[in-house]
């Protein structure tokens, strides 16, 4: 996956985001929104990262090939 790939797929994810933020519906329907905005919470910020991992081996000079998705538990404890 290139960096174009992600930014699409970070387009992508931004949309369904917009979308599930905007939706209305039952008392369950509103619950299962929440869990579904939070696993596309969590993908966006896993795509944020391996951007960030890419940009950072090519400005080190390094392969930006080797950046690699990192686990949920591990994106979502980083600090802002």
């Amino acid at each position: 996956m290139d960096n174009q790939d992600i930014q699409e797929r970070i387009r992508a994810l931004v949309e369904q985001e917009r979308h599930l933020r905007e939706a209305s519906g039952s008392e369950e329907e509103m619950e299962a929104g929440k869990a579904e905005l939070r696993h596309v919470e969590e993908q966006l910020d896993q795509c944020w990262d391996l951007l960030r991992q890419r940009r950072a081996k090519l400005h080190a000079g390094e392969d930006p090939e080797d950046a690699s998705t990192r686990p949920v538990d591990q994106v979502e404890g980083y600090r802002q």
